[in-house]
C-alpha cells in the first residue's frame, strides 16, 4: 500500500496516502466536548415517524436460546433465504466549468437506479439524502417502506434537488422492520446538517451504545447506523481547530469499532466513504460518464467524468452511465467532491491484545515475532457465494467467475454418476454450469422461476405453505421424466427450502435427486451484518452429515469444502502491491476475524 496514489488521476491533486506505521491505538476517550445533537425530524422526509422512547439496550446475540428469534415457516422461502443486511450509493456532480456538463446529470435519478441495481441486498425500506451545497442548513430527503421504484416516483425524485447525495436500500438485522429505522439518518450539528447510510454490523453496538447513552444524547432507533452517525458527531478526541474535521471524527469511529461496516456520509458538497479496517463489508468508487464514453476505455481517458459515484456493488455502476475506478482499500476513508476522489486516511487493522503467555504455549519461547502482528483482512466469503449480483466485481475478479469455480471444486470433490446437472434458480446457475463443464455431464433447467411472486402473497393457513414451492417453481417435467438430476444449490440455511423442491421434481418424474452445494456447511451464526440464524437452527448443526440426504427426500447431499471454496475464490483475486488478502469464514468454521464483545 505504500507509495501508492490513491487519487483519482487526472482529477485529484495528486496526494499521496501515507501508511501509517507502528500505530499504536489510541485508548477511546469520552469525549466531553460532544456537541449534544440530537436526532431531528429530517425536514421532507416521507411518512417518516421518529420515535421519543431512547432505546434502553441491543437484543442480546447469543448462539444458543436466542430470545425472540422464530423459527420460519418451512412455506416462507424468502425467510428462509440468507439475506444481506443493506446497499449504499452515494453520487457527487463535478465542478461544471464554463462549458458545462456534457449530459443534464440528476443526482436523485443516478441514486434512485444505483439503488434499484442494489435491491437485491435490501428489499425492506430505501432512502435518498441530496444536498444543495455548503452552507445549506436543510437535506432534501425521501424514504419509504417496499421496493425503490414503488417508494421514488417521479414527482418524488423531482423533490430531490442538488449535485451531491446518497441512497441507501434496506434489510433489517439490528434495528426492526418499521420505518424509523429507514436510512439515510441525518444529524442536525452547528456545523449544518449530515446524513449517513451504512452497510454491516457493529460487533460491540451495546459497549457503543452505552457509551453515547452515558453522555446524555438520546437515541431514538435500536439502528447502528443511528448509533454511527452519532458517534460521528461528536468531538474526535484532540478536538477541532477550524470547524469539523471529518477525517478525524471518522477515524475515531473506526478505532472504536473495527468491524463490520460500509459507509457512506453526506455534509455540504461531499460524499465520504468509509470501510471497516478488516474490509468485511464492499464498497467501491466509479467515474460519472457521459453515455457514450461509458464502454469505450481509450475515451474515458479523455473525457473528463461528469462526477463520482460510490456503491456497495459496481454491478450498480452500469446502470447509471459509471465505470469502475477501483474498491475502498480495508480501513480507507475516502472524499469525494466537486473536485475528484482523493484518500483521507487508513485505519489499520488492530493488533491482537491477547498476552503472549496465552498465544503460546511456552511463555519462555523466544520465537514471537508474528504473534502480535496485524491480523489479515476479512473480507465476507458468502459475498462471493450467494449475496453479490453475478457481474459485481469483487478484489479485481467477477463473482460469476468465482461461483463458476466453486462448480468446478464441487464436481471434483463430490463426483456422482447422473444423466443432468441442474440448479435452483438463480445465484447457483454458475456453479451448476462450472459442475457440468467439470464433469462432462449436460446442463439442462428443471425448474422455471414465478419472479413476480411477493412475500405479501404467502398466507399462514396449511394448504398455502405447503404450495409455497410450486408457486414460486414450476417443474420441467419433459426434462425431469426418468431423470438422474444433480440439482445444485449455493448454500442451504435451515433445510425447509431444498426438501419441498425435491419432492416437486420427484412428482414431476426425476427418477434420482442428488443436492450438491457449492459452499461448505453453514455451522455458526454470523455477527457482522448477516441473518444467518442461531446455532440450533442451521441443517448443518441438527444431525450427523450422512443423515442429512435421507432428511431433505435426496439420493445423496454433498458440500464444497471450507479450502475448496477460499481456494476457488483467492485463484482470481489480483492484489496490488502485495496487498495482503482474506476471507471471513465464521459462518463456515467458528474463527471470527475479532474478539465478540457481549
Amino acid at each position: 500500500m505504500r507509495g501508492i496514489d490513491r487519487r483519482d488521476e487526472g482529477e485529484c491533486d495528486g496526494e499521496r496516502l501515507k501508511k501509517k506505521e507502528g500505530y499504536e491505538r489510541e485508548t477511546v476517550k469520552k469525549d466531553e466536548g460532544c456537541e449534544g445533537e440530537i436526532v431531528k425530524k429530517e425536514e421532507g422526509c416521507e411518512g417518516e415517524t421518529v420515535k421519543k422512547e431512547g432505546y434502553k439496550g441491543e437484543k442480546l446475540k447469543k448462539e444458543e436460546g436466542y430470545e425472540g428469534e422464530k423459527l420460519k415457516k418451512e412455506g416462507d422461502i424468502e425467510e428462509n433465504e440468507l439475506r444481506e443486511a443493506c446497499g449504499v450509493f452515494g453520487c457527487v456532480l463535478a465542478n461544471r466549468g464554463e462549458a458545462g456538463p456534457v449530459d443534464p446529470v440528476s443526482v436523485a435519478q443516478v441514486i434512485c437506479l444505483g439503488l434499484v441495481a442494489l435491491q437485491h441486498r435490501g428489499q425492506e425500506s430505501a432512502g435518498i439524502v441530496t444536498s444543495e451545497g455548503r452552507n445549506k442548513q436543510n437535506f432534501n430527503c425521501v424514504k419509504g417502506e417496499g421496493l425503490v421504484a414503488t417508494i421514488f416516483t417521479e414527482d418524488k425524485l423531482v423533490k430531490l434537488t442538488g449535485d451531491v447525495g446518497i441512497g441507501h436500500s434496506r434489510y433489517s438485522t439490528a434495528g426492526g422492520r418499521d420505518l424509523s429505522n429507514t436510512q439515510p439518518f441525518v444529524v442536525h450539528t452547528r456545523h449544518g446538517p449530515f446524513a449517513t447510510a451504512h452497510n454491516g454490523e457493529l460487533i460491540n453496538a451495546e459497549a457503543l451504545r452505552k457509551t453515547v447513552l452515558d453522555r446524555g444524547v438520546g437515541l431514538s432507533t435500536k439502528s447502528d447506523s443511528e448509533l454511527i452517525t452519532q458517534m460521528l458527531s461528536q468531538l474526535p478526541p484532540r478536538g477541532e481547530k477550524t470547524g469539523p474535521d471529518w477525517g478525524a471524527r471518522i477515524r475515531h469511529l473506526m478505532e472504536a469499532t473495527p468491524t463490520a461496516y460500509s459507509l457512506v456520509m453526506l455534509h455540504g458538497d461531499t460524499v465520504y466513504g468509509i470501510r471497516d479496517p478488516f474490509g468485511n463489508r464492499p464498497l467501491c468508487i466509479g467515474r460519472l460518464m457521459p453515455v457514450g464514453d461509458c464502454n469505450s476505455t481509450a475515451r474515458q481517458d479523455l473525457t473528463k467524468p461528469l462526477g463520482w459515484v460510490i456503491s456497495s456493488e459496481s454491478c450498480a455502476f452500469q446502470s447509471v452511465g459509471a465505470t469502475l475506478l477501483r474498491e475502498v482499500y480495508p480501513g480507507e476513508i475516502v472524499e469525494l467532491s466537486p473536485n475528484g476522489v482523493r484518500s483521507l486516511d487508513i485505519v489499520p487493522r488492530p493488533k491482537p491484545a491477547q498476552p503472549i503467555s496465552e498465544a503460546h504455549g511456552d511463555p519462555n519461547h523466544s520465537d514471537h515475532a508474528g504473534l502480535l502482528q496485524a491480523p489479515p483482512p476479512a473480507f465476507c466469503i458468502f459475498e462471493y457465494v450467494y449475496f453479490a449480483r453475478a457481474d459485481s466485481i469483487f478484489e479485481g475478479q467477477q463473482v460469476y467467475s468465482v461461483r463458476r469455480r466453486c462448480g468446478h471444486q464441487l464436481a471434483m470433490e463430490a463426483p456422482v454418476e447422473a444423466d443432468i446437472i441442474s440448479t435452483i434458480p438463480e445465484s447457483a446457475t454458475p456453479a451448476a454450469i462450472g459442475f457440468s463443464q467439470q464433469s462432462g455431464i449436460p446442463y439442462v433447467e428443471v425448474l422455471c422461476k414465478n419472479r413476480y411472486v411477493g412475500r405479501s402473497f404467502i398466507q399462514p393457513d396449511t394448504r398455502s405453505r405447503q404450495l409455497a414451492v410450486a408457486k414460486k417453481f414450476g417443474a420441467l417435467s419433459e426434462n425431469l421424466m426418468g431423470q438422474r438430476v444433480v440439482l445444485v444449490d449455493d448454500s442451504i440455511v435451515r433445510g425447509t427450502t431444498v426438501g419441498p423442491i425435491i419432492r416437486l421434481l420427484r412428482q414431476a418424474g426425476a427418477k434420482e435427486v442428488h443436492i450438491r452445494v457449492a459452499s461448505p456447511p453453514l455451522q455458526h451464526p454470523c455477527y457482522m451484518g448477516i441473518n444467518i440464524p442461531t446455532r440450533g437452527e442451521l441443517l448443518a448443526n441438527k444431525m450427523p452429515f450422512d443423515e442429512l440426504a435421507a432428511y431433505v427426500g435426496a439420493n445423496s447431499l454433498q458440500y464444497l469444502s471450507i479450502e475448496g471454496l477460499v481456494k476457488a475464490v483467492r485463484e482470481g483475486v489480483v492484489t496490488k502491491n502485495n496487498t495482503p488478502i482474506g476471507h471471513c469464514t465464521a459462518c463456515l468454521d467458528g474463527n471470527y476475524p475479532v474478539h465478540l464483545e457481549w
